[in-house]
């Protein structure tokens, strides 16, 4: 395994072809990003079915992240679809323009969200269309937002607004996410990404319904908050411990705080998260002008390098890979950005290891591996798992070896698609720990990973097959045994 960093790709139009998924799953994605904003809900399942069944071509478990739409906060639609808005123009927001069918005009358009009239104030900056567009508003009577226009721009329909500073009510959670929610679970998403939590409650909640969704099929997700409201930065790290992983969403996340808070921000996020020992996935417009070109800018480059280089678990695509025209060679570009990225790295153990305190002994165990495998330089880390978190928490370090997590649930391999530095293998855990032993290192031979003569690290747990049950370490030579 020579790329750490995972690649999240989604897809759409661009990428729901069979032949053209295969090549983007042979290229490097290792989770792919459904998003329910677009689309009904047998589309998703049919993609679900298109994701497994590409890559059981490719010999792989690829994780299926379901991405919640959230509440919409956005325009109606217009009389031609478009308006141009000049600086200074006069325009009215109107919550009850559209209920009878009206379309917009050049003076005023509906709202999808109907309490904006109630979460702004006189003298607030609406940003409109990604903030391309700026409206400060002059009054509110009743339903109406009486607006100024500051930067103008083209406003087509359904555009997205967002409060400058955040204080939308809107709640995370829409009935339209709760049956997403769901059809998600009912392909057995590993990954349910909510989006604009303010709170630790928004993540539980969606945790709830999620988990009882999936109970038919025995299933539980993993849960990804979506970074991107103002009011979830003072509190992250409480939505942080209610969650498996956050998504540093910088497009909505900007427009709220400013573009030039965000990366500072990114950097806080990704520490955050590996400190509490959970996922970071970084996020929106990293290769954004290959939707249209076939190489990336420098600054692209450069952003996603540097989000590897901040310790981040994946990086994802959008647009990029869901309606570009050049999907394969997106994910081409980033899984190399990421080897180069990787390699530039001096990777050491944190230089706080060492003040680490245990709470458990599957923690200390993975603790244990990875200072031993620094020190001796072994070939590899290989943890027999269950639930796959012993390979999690080693992950959460920063070491030159590489991490496999074998494993007899195909749930667990799937959700191990995201984390950094490891790669997943299916192996059945039967018999004592010293067949197993044997059949783990026959494994790693037979794959190409280690051959005889090697030094590998070994976690289990006795009695085998115990769920968050490793307590035990032990090094190995290579076909010592043979």
């Amino acid at each position: 395994m020579n790329r750490g960093t995972k690649i999240v790709a989604t897809i759409g139009p661009a990428s729901t072809d069979f032949d053209i998924l295969v090549r983007m799953i042979r290229a490097g994605v290792d989770v792919v990003r459904l998003n329910f904003s677009h689309g009904k809900a047998q589309d998703h399942i049919d993609r679900a079915a298109l994701v497994r069944r590409a890559a059981a071509e490719c010999g792989r478990e690829v994780a299926i992240m379901a991405d919640m739409q959230g509440p919409k906060i956005r325009v109606g639609k217009f009389e031609e679809g478009k308006i141009f808005l000049e600086n200074g123009d006069k325009f009215i927001l109107d919550a009850k323009w559209g209920d009878n069918g009206e379309l917009g005009t050049q003076e005023r358009v509906g709202l999808d969200y109907k309490a904006l009239p109630r979460d702004v104030r006189t003298g607030d900056k609406l940003l409109l269309n990604d903030g391309l567009i700026v409206l400060v508003v002059e009054k509110i009577v009743g339903h109406e937002i009486y607006c100024v226009t500051k930067v103008g721009g083209e406003l087509s329909n359904n555009k997205g607004i967002n409060r400058q500073g955040g204080g939308l009510t809107a709640p995370a959670l829409t009935a339209k996410d709760m049956e997403d929610i769901k059809t998600a679970m009912s392909f057995q998403a590993d990954y349910l990404a909510i989006s604009f939590p303010k709170s630790a409650t928004d993540m539980e909640m969606a945790r709830q319904l999620a988990n009882i969704a999936g109970e038919p099929y025995h299933h539980k997700p993993m849960m990804i908050a979506k970074i991107e409201r103002a009011e979830a930065i003072p509190v992250l790290q409480e939505i942080l411990d209610a969650s498996d992983g956050i998504m540093v969403a910088r497009g909505d996340l900007a427009v709220e705080v400013g573009n030039a808070a965000v990366p500072a921000l990114q950097k806080r996020m990704i520490r955050m998260a590996r400190e509490s020992n959970k996922l970071a996935i970084t996020a929106t417009q990293m290769m954004e002008s290959m939707i249209v070109n076939a190489v990336p800018t420098r600054a692209e480059v450069s952003d996603v390098a540097n989000a590897v280089l901040d310790g981040t678990d994946a990086v994802m695509t959008s647009a990029e890979t869901a309606s570009g025209k050049y999907p394969i060679e997106t994910v081409e570009m980033m899984a190399a950005i990421c080897v180069e990225a990787e390699q530039s790295e001096y990777n050491k153990l944190d230089a706080d290891f060492l003040n680490v305190r245990f709470t458990r002994i599957d923690q200390s165990i993975a603790y244990g591996t990875l200072f031993t495998a620094h020190h001796l330089r072994v070939k590899a880390i290989v943890a027999l798992t269950e639930s796959g978190s012993t390979a999690l928490w080693m992950s959460r370090h920063r070491v030159d070896t590489p991490i496999y997590a074998l494993t007899p649930s195909v749930t667990t391999q799937r959700k191990a698609s995201l984390y950094r530095n490891v790669r997943a293998y299916h192996l059945l855990q039967t018999g004592d720990s010293s067949a197993v032993l044997k059949q783990a290192e026959d494994l790693m031979v037979a794959k190409g990973i280690v051959k005889k003569g090697d030094m590998i690290v070994v976690t289990w747990g006795e009695p085998m097959g115990q769920v968050g049950g490793t307590n035990a370490l032990k090094i190995v030579r290579v076909g010592e045994f043979d």
